[in-house]
């Protein structure tokens, strides 16, 4: 067939197809009328979409609820109202929020006719948040928090004690079933919301403990003296129930010693502030530490902006001000003898930090809430860090002068690095613009259709080069494990090349506003990065190993949402003619019971060890294949945790890491012993 028959068939196609939308374009126009237009009344928007007000369905969502009220209670506790916060998730699931507050104003609103405690439960955009005389400052602006949690459920009963009463409203799929009513006398004050969440909108209805008690943790942190309790009435296997109560009376040195808690310190002193300036209440408390990673937490109202933001510029920009000028005024000729230029990421090389900001009215850069753009919070922060930090300083030279070795060391490392990735770039001048000779690249050029694969061992490498859609997956093996970052100095991560290629493969660069060792990720070459690993404890190591290196060096990468991990499955099973492969022993489990009355007998099992044991089509269709495959996406739910478990399970520390496991070990699975 030639070229001109092939071009002439698509054109004719184009045209036939064009013609069709051009007449189906017109039909829709004259059709397109009032009764199109759907108005969605009270909180079925939020039914109809909400993902667009709780982020997404799953079991982010489903935990978001719990967030959105606490917030509120929160709220009280920063105005100064509420002490104590009770969160219990029942033996059906349900969750139950009750804290001593003011408690929700049950008297009749004027514009709406009806209870204020009904126009806060089923009204978007209303509460006390939009009156300053209320709450100076709060954690949820938008006035949606507990409305939307009323929306996503079955049902919501809120009860309120307040004047000596308990007034009661009960409530379905965000509707008020009856009006505010008086149920009984109390002594007691404050607000209790009860929620079931709708089991037809969320993917799980399951609660996890310990997601919800890393949260309530935080939130004790960051709000000293304010005691939250966190109960769980779902028996265990042995029938027990479980219970913590969060509570610090120091706040945020507390807090800042926990996330440091498996680093070897540099000295042991919490430097620490609580000032306010400019009307902004500003809280930092600050650790040095041995690594060579740099990790500030910061948080708006109890918000965590894990982007950042102005008030993260504006501590930066005192850190490096205040130890350059103490450095230049102290150890001028301490540097000169070192022969090397000190660059403003160097005095943040192995420095914990947590900052914590109270600001009336923030403005978040986008919905997510994950980066403030106050520019007069940047200035003020700044102003108190570094006045701070200078008092310390000068009280401290024993201190100060630990600081300041550990900032030549870092400049020696970052100069290091750089030459490091130099001689890699020199040695690959032939491999296709920088990239690794052992990675099987795709045909598209497109990162948002691309995916990488990597693969354990050159074996499963070979099945998977061979078993991949070549147009846009790329395989790129790596022979055995690779450096754990975690315990090494930054350049030394540079010498490795498992580490290299990865980085080249990606076309990451490092260098951002300045900063050597923040990641460049412009030119990120695919949008799916996926770890694909055996199915052993070797293959779960080398799973951490990676994870780590993109968590302390690429986490943008993991922030956009672009690092998986691939599911490989267990066995083969086979009873007869059907087969079916399971990625559990649980489906294992379901598969005998299913086709043989849940006996062993019968069935044939293939265990497999390794991707190696796959051939191409196996692999394809059980672990590449984006119809069929199970792939796990790795986020960041709470910086601060993410940032402990990684140094207490990577890091120097052994004793955190074998109380971790001593904890933890009942729950391990599939071990290969």
């Amino acid at each position: 067939m030639s070229a001109f028959f092939i071009n002439f068939v698509a054109n004719n196609i184009y045209i036939y197809n064009r013609k069709n939308m051009d007449e189906r374009e017109k039909l829709a126009e004259e059709s397109y009328s009032a009764s199109n237009i759907q108005v969605l009344e009270g909180l079925e928007a939020v039914r109809k979409r909400p993902a667009m007000y709780i982020g997404d369905i799953s079991e982010k969502g489903l935990h978001h609820l719990v967030y959105e009220t606490v917030d509120n209670s929160i709220d009280e506790a920063l105005a100064g109202y509420c002490t104590h916060i009770e969160v219990t998730i029942c033996e059906d699931n349900s969750i139950i929020v009750q804290d001593d507050g003011r408690g929700i104003p049950v008297d009749m609103h004027e514009k709406e006719h009806k209870s204020a405690l009904e126009v806060v439960m089923t009204v978007l955009h209303a509460g006390g948040k939009f009156n300053k005389s209320s709450y100076k400052v709060s954690g949820g602006l938008h006035g949606v928090g507990v409305s939307c949690v009323n929306a996503l459920s079955t049902k919501m009963v809120s009860q309120v004690f307040r004047n000596g009463k308990i007034y009661q409203q009960e409530y379905c799929k965000g509707k008020a079933i009856y009006p505010v009513k008086v149920v009984g006398d109390s002594d007691l004050h404050g607000t209790r919301q009860h929620f079931w969440p709708d089991g037809s909108i969320f993917i799980t209805t399951t609660y996890k403990y310990n997601i919800l008690a890393n949260r309530m943790r935080e939130l004790a942190y960051l709000n000293a003296g304010l005691k939250i309790t966190l109960t769980d009435l779902r028996p265990d296997e042995e029938g027990k129930t479980k219970q913590d109560v969060f509570y610090s009376e120091k706040g945020l040195r507390e807090f800042v010693r926990y996330i440091d808690s498996s680093r070897v310190h540099l000295f042991d002193d919490v430097i620490y502030l609580n000032t306010e300036k400019n009307d902004i209440p500003i809280e930092a408390a600050i650790m040095y530490n041995t690594s060579s990673s740099e990790n500030i937490h910061s948080y708006v109202n109890n918000i965590n902006t894990i982007e950042g933001g102005t008030h993260v510029m504006g501590f930066r920009q005192a850190l490096t001000r205040v130890l350059k000028k103490y450095a230049e005024d102290n150890f001028q000729k301490f540097i000169e003898k070192s022969k090397i230029e000190i660059a403003p990421e160097d005095f943040r090389e192995g420095l914990t930090a947590v900052v914590s900001v109270k600001v009336s009215e923030p403005q978040f850069e986008g919905q997510t809430k994950t980066k403030l753009g106050n520019n007069e919070v940047a200035g003020a922060v700044n102003q108190a860090v570094g006045e701070a930090l200078s008092n310390y300083l000068e009280e401290h030279p024993k201190e100060a002068k630990l600081i300041i070795d550990k900032v030549v060391l870092a400049a020696s490392a970052r100069i290091a690095a750089k030459k490091a990735r130099e001689s890699v770039l020199r040695k690959n001048p032939l491999t296709g613009g920088g990239l690794p000779g052992k990675l099987a690249d795709c045909s598209s050029k497109d990162p948002a259709e691309c995916e990488l694969f990597l693969v354990e061992g050159d074996s499963a490498g070979g099945s998977a080069k061979q078993g991949r859609a070549r147009e846009r997956q790329a395989i790129l093996p790596l022979r055995g494990k690779i450096l754990n970052v975690e315990k090494a100095m930054w350049h030394k991560a540079f010498e490795s090349d498992e580490v290299n290629n990865i980085i080249q493969a990606l076309g990451v660069r490092f260098g951002v506003d300045g900063d050597s060792k923040e990641a460049n990720i412009e030119k990120l070459r695919y949008h799916k990065v996926i770890i694909m690993t055996d199915a052993d404890v070797d293959g779960s190591h080398i799973d951490t190993l990676i994870m780590t290196l993109f968590y302390r060096y690429m986490p943008q990468i993991i922030e956009d949402g672009y690092l998986y991990i691939a599911t490989p499955p267990l066995y083969l099973c086979k009873k007869g003619k059907v087969e079916e492969y399971c990625y559990t022993d649980a489906d294992r489990r379901r598969f005998m019971e299913k086709y043989n009355n849940g006996s062993e007998e019968g069935i044939n099992t293939q265990r497999y060890k390794g991707l190696g044991e796959m051939n191409p089509e196996q692999l394809w269709d059980t672990t590449m294949n984006p119809d069929t495959r199970l792939l796990k996406q790795v986020t960041i739910e709470n910086a601060a945790d993410a940032d402990y478990i990684f140094s207490m399970l990577m890091g120097e520390d052994v004793g955190p890491r074998r109380e971790f496991i001593e904890q933890n070990a009942k729950y391990a699975e599939n071990l290969d012993i």
